[in-house]
């Protein structure tokens, strides 16, 4: 009997912060988006197209690229809507990178920003797709 009380108190006082917790999605869909570094000159070139993916919806929020190309060549990718999240923020810019480089969709995921990783690959493919078609 000593002991239960010690137990309850305990139990009761871990389960506190579970009670409490509350999930961080559905909130980012509702605040603007976030400024966003961007590889893409200001104006396309001459003889550039400019292509946007689709809008996918992650459970971070709505992830959206728009891709410039020159004979068939990524020249520049711009994110026109990403999640309020400071993983992402620090993952645009590596994705943009391994674009560029990899002048594709297969760039690694980012650690930290899986969901945006694989929003950013998903709206890539549908704007090379498209620029294809």
């Amino acid at each position: 009997m000593k002991r239960a009380l010690p137990v309850l108190v305990l139990s009761i006082a871990g389960l506190i912060p579970v009670w409490r917790y509350a999930p961080s999605h559905g909130t980012a869909a509702s605040a603007p988006a976030p400024s966003v570094p961007s590889v893409a000159p200001s104006a396309p070139a001459a003889g550039s197209t400019v292509v946007a993916g689709t809008t996918v919806d992650t459970e971070k929020g709505p992830v959206q690229v728009e891709v410039t190309f020159r004979d068939r060549r990524i020249t520049a990718v711009r994110l026109l809507q990403q999640p309020d999240h400071p993983q992402t923020t620090a993952a645009v810019p590596r994705l943009i990178e391994e674009t560029l480089d990899s002048q594709s969709a297969d760039v690694d995921t980012v650690s930290g920003a899986t969901v945006t990783s694989d929003g950013y690959r998903e709206s890539l493919q549908a704007a090379i797709d498209a620029q294809g078609a």
